[in-house]
């Protein structure tokens, strides 16, 4: 969530269009809204992707813990000497 409200003001600013014009010694900033919806949609599939990606990992790692199989064999007649120092 941090990285979100990071994220924002970078996105805002990729979508500002800067001409300088050296002729007239002036500068022209252009929010271009179209750039910034387009980007916000980006950040938010990348942000599906990843979670989905992580979902699936999490769901064969549980997968696999389930199925893991583990023999133990125990020996009840051996005999313990319970006197050692």
């Amino acid at each position: 969530m941090r990285i979100m409200i990071l994220a924002l003001p970078l996105l805002a600013l990729g979508a500002c269009n800067v001409t300088k014009d050296d002729a007239n010694d002036s500068m022209t900033v252009q929010y271009d809204q179209n750039t910034a919806e387009n980007a916000a949609a980006d950040v938010g599939n990348f942000a599906e992707n990843v979670g989905a990606v992580i979902s699936n990992d999490v769901d064969r790692t549980a997968d696999k813990v389930q199925n893991t199989d583990v023999d133990v064999d125990v020996d009840a007649n051996a005999s313990v000497d319970t006197n050692k120092q």
